[in-house]
């Protein structure tokens, strides 16, 4: 995932959210967190997991989201897999009762040269259809691409990509966090989720916003809650 420039000008910001829920299939999908994050972290040293709850922490507060212990319904309800290869997951008991399909899968991700993939489940709305997010499984394989990353960008942009259900694409042509040695030193050294996500993001949880919409003008209902320029 590279850091570079916004979209070019003369994309409205309705244009630019809408453009970040939108699937590969033309399908525009938001979904938001309905409930606190619990946390928790499989195949990664004790340093790399406090990187990554600091990281969790500072974007869960941008949602207004609380972070836990534990869910009183599922225990662990955002659940990161680190590997250096995608045969090691094969191995991780209980992966395959949360993972539809885990073998096929581990193929397929093996194949294409992935080295990240994320999974989202949800909570029924009254109709019972997909709700809010009630859970992330977020399966990350540490090749050479993600080890070039300073490890607080790697654990910002991961916390950021599970805090909404983003477009199958959003992020291949902009990073959501900041890695420019000024924005870093104004950081205190830390990665920061550039202010623009982080508008987008507060607008996102606004309260007065439902927390899933199949509704492409939804896009424009967080765009009007967004600062309209400078940042």
């Amino acid at each position: 995932m590279e850091d570079q420039a916004s979209p070019c000008a003369g994309t409205s910001t309705a244009e630019r959210v809408e453009a970040l829920f939108t699937r590969s299939d033309g399908a525009f999908r938001f979904a938001r967190w309905g409930r606190a994050l619990a946390p928790a972290y499989f195949g990664i040293d004790p340093g790399g997991e406090y990187l990554f709850r600091e990281a969790l922490g500072a974007v869960t507060g941008l949602g207004g989201l609380d972070l836990v212990d534990e869910d009183p319904e599922l225990g662990a309800n955002a659940l990161h897999f680190f590997c250096r290869d995608w045969s090691e997951l094969r191995a991780v008991p209980g992966l395959d009762r949360l993972v539809p399909d885990r073998d096929r899968l581990l193929t397929v991700l093996a194949a294409s040269g992935a080295n990240q993939y994320r999974i989202f489940g949800f909570e029924p709305d009254s109709a019972g259809a997909p709700g809010a997010i009630r859970i992330a499984i977020t399966l990350i394989r540490y090749d050479a691409d993600l080890g070039r990353l300073p490890a607080q960008v790697l654990a910002m942009s991961q916390c950021v990509q599970s805090l909404l259900l983003w477009s199958d694409h959003a992020f291949t042509a902009e990073s959501p966090v900041a890695e420019s040695p000024t924005a870093v030193l104004k950081a205190g050294g830390r990665s920061i989720v550039k202010p623009w996500y982080q508008a987008l993001i507060r607008a996102a949880y606004d309260p007065a916003l439902p927390c899933a919409n199949d509704n492409a003008a939804h896009a424009g209902r967080i765009a009007a809650r967004m600062p309209a320029a400078g940042i």
